[in-house]
């Protein structure tokens, strides 16, 4: 079992990073673009009651609004500009991810490199823009219908989707576009950091709500410790299998023309534990969520069958822990087979000479990597069932408020170490670009 970075750690210069001007720079555009977007969080929806609104959230806090209300840092609950965060964007690049998958124009299109992967990209905005529309104008006309009391929507009445249709999408296309920038001009993952704020920025406020259960005596210090030390262990845990990795060594021959003898070159070919990520648990709970929060929606009046099943699939229910699971094992696998192709790597490693030393090229070699694979797989899906299903428990029978549930968890520590290995990166290249600096000048080099 391998770990990655192990390499950045061994050669890394700390004291390098002072005169690493670049990467500071990058890190300096990343926190005001973050900023930018925290306060888009706080820029109300035109026309909407904020009273009526946070009543409504509060009421369906428990369903998938309050899982996309935790992704988007509050900003559904507020219902402003950002309310659509850029989930659309996330959900249009794994369509298009599916889909070249399936259709083969797409598939020799990701083959083209640079200019193939450009059209992917114009793909996946046009198809985010016609997501955000569809769910944003079925977010005004729910607003429209919704009533507590009063009014949700105050003062544009009828032309409400007129106005709002345009202002969240033109949120989330905002959005997007700063995670590109921050990818190309910050340190990377600009999508995945935009989701980690949202989350983080709800960590003060979680914390808060801990300290006054105890101090009220709604939990007891036993409690509040075991509480720390769960939370302690599942961070462990989601650091130690995200940056493990099963590496197959993979020989590629190579020729000494001066000597005139053939040797083999040797390296490895990588293969995380979770390969799926963070995919299957949000799929999984955006469907499980769904039912309850339809019902909750029309404040429990709708069809008898309809509650019976948002009860069987409430949090902690044996129905809902059950499917919960089998929801997981399922979208790791087939997430999994859609992320990385066996056939496709055993091909490219026969036309590059490689191969997998005491197994045949071709054919043997992509065997052989599904069978890795496939354990792996199992590996990983068992890790994720336990990180999702533990929070459940925890909430069931001890009455915890598991405020991070397993997703959140595994994309605050995905997301966290993607970072930091983006950091190590920047930083080598500026200690080998140091080292190039003082060779010239040595003359070791021209």
């Amino acid at each position: 079992m391998a770990f990655e970075n192990d390499s950045f750690r061994q050669g890394l210069n700390w004291a390098s990073f002072a005169q690493a001007t670049d990467l500071k720079k990058r890190l300096l555009f990343t926190i005001l673009a973050l900023l930018v977007y925290r306060v888009g969080t706080y820029v109300p929806l035109p026309g909407v009651n904020p009273e009526i609104i946070s009543e409504i959230g509060r009421r369906n806090m428990g369903g998938i609004l309050g899982m996309f209300d935790m992704f988007s840092g509050g900003a559904l609950g507020r219902m402003t500009v950002f309310a659509l965060n850029i989930v659309p964007y996330i959900s249009a690049s794994i369509i298009i991810q599916l889909f070249t998958v399936i259709s083969p124009t797409l598939e020799a299109m990701k083959k083209e490199g640079e200019v193939g992967r450009r059209k992917l990209n114009q793909y996946t905005r046009y198809l985010t823009v016609g997501i955000a529309s569809v769910q944003a104008y079925g977010l005004s006309i729910g607003l429209m219908s919704m009533s507590s009391g009063a009014q949700t929507v105050t003062t544009i009445g009828a032309l409400f989707p007129l106005i709002a249709v345009p202002t969240l999408v033109g949120g989330t296309v905002f959005l997007m576009w700063l995670g590109e920038q921050i990818t190309s001009r910050g340190i990377g993952n600009g999508s995945s950091l935009i989701i980690f704020a949202g989350i983080v920025a709800n960590l003060p406020r979680a914390l808060m709500n801990a300290l006054e259960l105890g101090k009220s005596g709604a939990l007891s210090p036993g409690v509040m410790v075991f509480f720390v030390f769960v939370i302690v262990s599942v961070i462990a845990l989601v650091v130690f299998v995200e940056r493990a990795q099963r590496r197959i060594t993979v020989h590629y021959p190579q020729r000494h023309v001066a000597v005139g003898k053939g040797d083999m070159g040797s390296s490895h070919l990588p293969l995380k534990i979770n390969t799926s990520g963070v995919i299957p648990p949000i799929f999984a709970s955006s469907l499980l969520l769904l039912p309850a929060t339809l019902v909750g929606l029309g404040a429990g009046s709708g069809a008898e069958w309809a509650q019976t099943l948002a009860r069987y699939l409430s949090h902690g229910h044996p129905v809902y822990i059950t499917v919960y699971i089998g929801l997981l094992v399922f979208f790791s696998f087939f997430y999994t087979a859609v992320v990385f192709n066996p056939d496709e790597v055993a091909d490219n490693l026969r036309k590059s000479g490689g191969f997998i030393p005491g197994i045949r090229p071709g054919e043997f070699t992509s065997k052989y990597l599904y069978f890795v694979l496939e354990r792996l797989t199992v590996i990983g899906a068992i890790y994720l069932s336990f990180i999702c299903i533990l929070p459940e428990l925890l909430i069931a029978k001890l009455s915890v408020p598991f405020f991070f549930g397993g997703t959140n968890i595994l994309i605050v520590v995905s997301v966290t170490i993607d970072t930091i290995s983006q950091i190590y990166t920047h930083l080598l290249a500026h200690q080998y670009k140091g080292v190039l600096r003082k060779a010239k000048s040595r003359g070791v080099i021209k």
